[in-house]
């Protein structure tokens, strides 16, 4: 029996480099609007939608989706740019690369390469904090009562927990347990809020790290526009809204990469 061309043809690869390009779009999308709380919201708006982000079984489905297409995005990527490399080992006679098509497209494997390093780097720096970091601290605020300061754990359901009383003590990262009844009595939120701004502002790195941040948004900028509208094209959408579908990609390439960009520089240069 032949192979599946599911994976084989090139064409079949462009289909799924398409779909899953579209689809990951979707998710910048819905990625900028939570994160841009680092600016317009407070650090319990931002932890509550952290916490939905990673709780919600919709969301968690929706999110292994997301990193099983940006897998099979790249990996797609570079099994088209190591097949269409073999399809001509030698360049045409007359080559004017710069007359007949853009930077973006020319550089596609290129740049998805940047970005993928620049996704697996900002998941070890935040996702992985998140999920797995024993010392991930949870949030707190502080409140004067009768002329002292005292530090509260800000719990899910609203309320307040001594952060320093001895009663109590903390398992499972952000589950609160009464100290002498090893009963859970409370969920306090993971602050990621923090994590975040510390990033950005750390004395020693936090400078190269938004300029690593900034220079990866440009990135993707140029990735995504021409990735955008190739994804139509690819899908055959070439009628009347061709000309509406580069604009709106265009649009897009440029205002969702500034805005992730403009998050790092507005933490750093902020105080």
């Amino acid at each position: 029996m032949a192979k599946s061309a599911l994976l084989k043809s090139s064409l079949a690869k462009k289909y799924w480099m398409a779909l899953t390009g579209l689809f990951l779009c979707l998710f910048l999308a819905g990625h900028l609007a939570g994160n841009l709380q680092l600016i317009f919201g407070d650090a319990l708006k931002f932890n509550q939608y952290a916490l939905f982000m990673t709780s919600n079984p919709a969301v968690k489905l929706l999110s292994y989706l997301t990193y099983i297409s940006i897998i099979f995005h790249a990996i797609d990527g570079i099994m088209l740019a190591f097949q269409n490399k073999a399809a001509r080992p030698i360049g045409y006679a007359m080559n004017n690369p710069k007359g007949n098509s853009s930077f973006a497209s020319r550089n596609m494997a290129v740049l998805g390469t940047v970005v993928l390093v620049f996704i697996a780097t900002h998941m070890m720096n935040f996702w992985a904090k998140m999920h797995f970091d024993e010392k991930m601290p949870l949030q707190k605020i502080t409140i004067e009562m009768q002329g002292m300061k005292n530090d509260f754990y800000l719990t899910t359901d609203g309320g307040y927990v001594p952060a320093n009383d001895q009663n109590y003590i903390i398992k499972n990262r952000t589950e609160i347990y009464d100290a002498t009844a090893n009963v859970k009595v409370k969920e306090a939120y993971k602050d990621l809020h923090k994590i975040t701004f510390d990033f950005f502002r750390d004395p020693q790195y936090g400078l190269a790290f938004t300029i690593f941040y900034v220079i990866s948004m440009l990135v993707l900028a140029f990735h995504l526009l021409h990735g955008f509208q190739s994804a139509f094209q690819t899908l055959g959408v070439n009628n009347k809204f061709t000309p509406l579908i580069k604009a709106f990609g265009t649009g897009f390439a440029i205002i969702v990469p500034l805005l992730f960009a403009i998050i790092p520089l507005y933490i750093h240069f902020t105080k």
